[in-house]
């Protein structure tokens, strides 16, 4: 499938982060409604993706989808971040993809095939039609490749920080929040301040992620000294 083809693209935002939810958005739009700043969302700076996305969301010919994944959901001990990527995805697509769509969504698996069979089947499992959509190619980094796809990752990432944002106002008593990445310092202290204060994990916090596990233990181990 080439860029031209597609009518709809999907993508993530937050898929390893250890606060905060996971957010998948589709964009439906001929390829001249997409603005021509548009990019991967990690090349654009914040209020770049913000003006991009108001301006998808205030065009007549534009149609977004977006689910989000909540921490509940990704700590269940009964599914997999493959898995959920799937289903946000498929979720996404399926509140904006029409039978005839052509669909191109940046693949969260090692197996471009095997993403593209099982968002294909999820969304025809939320349609009333089992040929919803029709075609679905998954393509590693499509974001970079396809229009849409980037627009689509654009819209993720901007609903995605609005998420951390309000997090941030949340638990403003801890400290600053960060970006939620295990890998920013921010994040680590104000997991270290928040556990240190309660004795447990906030709730917007992956508890099966390693970085959660290990700050509790470390709390743990200090108490242990301590006594």
């Amino acid at each position: 499938m080439t860029p031209g083809d597609a009518n709809v693209g999907s993508d993530e935002a937050g898929k390893g982060p250890v606060l905060g939810p996971m957010v998948a958005a589709a964009v439906r739009a001929s390829s001249e409604a997409i603005p021509d700043s548009v990019d991967d969302s990690k090349r654009l700076a914040p209020e770049t993706r913000e003006s991009i996305a108001e301006r998808l969301r205030r065009h007549e010919d534009v149609a977004i989808g977006v689910a989000v994944v909540s921490t509940d959901r990704i700590d269940d001990p009964e599914t997999d971040m493959n898995s959920l990527t799937v289903d946000a995805h498929a979720e996404a697509i399926a509140a904006v993809a029409r039978g005839d769509d052509a669909v191109v969504t940046d693949a969260g698996d090692v197996s471009e095939s095997r993403f593209g069979r099982r968002v294909r089947e999820g969304v025809a499992s939320r349609s009333r039609s089992d040929s919803l959509p029709l075609d679905v190619h998954a393509k590693h980094g499509a974001d970079e490749t396809y229009p849409l796809v980037a627009a689509a990752s654009v819209v993720a990432k901007v609903h995605r920080d609005a998420e951390i944002d309000a997090l941030a106002e949340e638990y403003a008593e801890y400290g600053p929040l960060g970006s939620g990445y295990p890998s920013d310092p921010t994040t680590r202290d104000f997991l270290r301040r928040y556990v240190a204060e309660t004795g447990e994990l906030p709730a917007c916090a992956r508890a099966s992620w390693s970085t959660s596990t290990d700050v509790l233990a470390a709390a743990e181990q200090s108490a242990l000294s301590e006594f």
